[in-house]
């Protein structure tokens, strides 16, 4: 239970007005019936259900548990946090061990994690509201929006530079399939140490500028829509929401998605008042491309980072994966309209575009629209369909249709995500009975 959801029914009652004033100002927010709606954010998300009546083995569960606290006790990690369910219900909730190092606040549904790439499904959403609205098209160019991407260029083997024969699409910036890079994937070759060099790390500019005054000078790793790489395209798409909404991302996605989902603790930048909950690693020297990943949750920049600037709890996150599991609607309360969802699940990538790219989710995997896709579960424990994204620090969160399955895991370690995920993977369905 959140701290602030424990003062009774005053502090209730402000929240309800402060949220219905915040929507009030919102004319693009969701709406039904002519008015705004918001989910409660003092009824939790957690809806608890016997594990047994949602179809897993009791037992096999309680081996998670044993393993973690193991895990715990030897040092191994600080703490972690893992929500399991089905059918809308929590079935498996548990925190384990502490939140950082030094600390003696056990982890809970409320603990505050910097959860970096889990940004891109709530920044894509939250263009995806414009899509719907006519203010945005995804088969659009990047240029129609930004006009400095008109003539971005193609990095070549020689180290000459040529003009890209397609332009970006707006797609493409969310499918990683744009030709940008994320210079920390592979910080040696010679296009990536450009992109350190021109300036991708900057936080000094807002998206829309630094999209335009920095990534788009830099060059393309290949022409768009022909290889799939992790990229800064989420960040860009940043940019663009900033251009169609006349707002910072910021005030967009809080308007267009967490705001109506009552996900008071997930944001860009957290108040220094709940750093009783903040996550952190036991990691100090861990960084990306220089930038340490032992996070200032309380640090304000003018640039908000739609790849991976947010950070937000297990119980707040579950909010927005049970809005996608339930088709754009959570509570009442809706996001996105089915077929809107129903697109962002649609592959967007080719045998050839995987191969030709770099650090793809792997076998079995297609990508959508700032979502991993399961497009053959004989390659994948999670059932066909299934849909998910996790961020570098380790936390992960994912939705199985076939199964009417959820998970979200919280922990801040990088070297450890590509563990978890394999390990989780394997918990998890080997407790799924039926």
């Amino acid at each position: 239970m959140k701290p602030d959801r424990m003062l009774g029914a005053a502090r209730i009652g402000l929240t309800a007005l402060a949220a219905a004033l915040v929507m009030a100002g919102c004319a693009n927010g969701p709406m039904a019936g002519g008015k705004a709606k918001v989910a409660d954010p003092n009824t939790s998300s957690l809806v608890m259900a016997d594990p047994a009546s949602l179809g897993f083995d009791p037992a096999k569960l309680s081996e998670i548990t044993t393993a973690v606290d193991a895990d715990v006790a030897s040092g191994k990690i600080p703490g972690a946090y893992l929500l399991v369910g089905r059918h809308g219900k929590v079935g498996y909730a548990h925190g384990f061990g502490v939140q950082g190092p030094g600390q003696t606040t056990p982890m809970s549904d409320e603990t505050i994690f910097r959860v970096f790439s889990m940004t891109k499904p709530i920044v894509a959403v939250t263009a995806m509201t414009y899509v719907e609205e006519g203010k945005l098209d995804l088969d659009a160019p990047v240029s129609k929006y930004l006009p400095a991407f008109a003539n971005v260029k193609v990095y070549q083997k020689d180290g000459t530079e040529v003009p890209a024969t397609k332009p970006i699409l707006v797609r493409q910036l969310m499918s990683h399939t744009s030709g940008l890079i994320y210079s920390f994937i592979q910080p040696n070759l010679p296009i990536s140490k450009i992109w350190a060099e021109g300036g991708e790390m900057r936080t000094d500019l807002p998206a829309k500028v630094w999209a335009e005054q920095v990534v788009a000078k830099l060059p393309l790793i290949a022409e768009p829509g022909t290889a799939w790489n992790y990229s800064h395209g989420l960040d860009v798409l940043g940019g663009v929401i900033e251009q169609v909404s006349g707002k910072t991302l910021r005030e967009a996605v809080k308007e267009r998605v967490t705001g109506p989902l009552g996900m008071t603790d997930t944001d860009f930048f957290q108040p220094a008042s709940k750093s009783a909950r903040f996550a952190q690693s036991q990691d100090k020297d861990a960084s990306i491309s220089g930038v340490s990943l032992y996070y200032d949750y309380t640090q304000v920049t003018p640039y908000m980072q739609g790849g991976g600037g947010i950070s937000s709890t297990a119980e707040d996150y579950l909010r927005f994966v049970l809005m996608l599991a339930n088709h754009g609607t959570y509570r009442g309360v809706q996001i996105l309209k089915p077929e809107t969802v129903d697109k962002m699940l649609v592959d967007q990538t080719t045998p050839e575009i995987r191969k030709a790219g770099l650090f793809f989710p792997g076998q079995g995997m297609g990508f959508g629209l700032a979502m991993s896709l399961v497009i053959d579960d004989t390659k994948q424990r999670p059932g066909n369909g299934t849909f998910s994204w996790n961020g570098i620090a380790g936390t992960e969160w994912w939705y199985d249709p076939k199964n009417d399955l959820f998970m979200v895991w919280m922990i801040q370690d990088r070297r450890l995500l590509g563990e978890y995920q394999r390990k989780n993977r394997n918990w998890i369905y080997d407790a799924l009975q039926k």
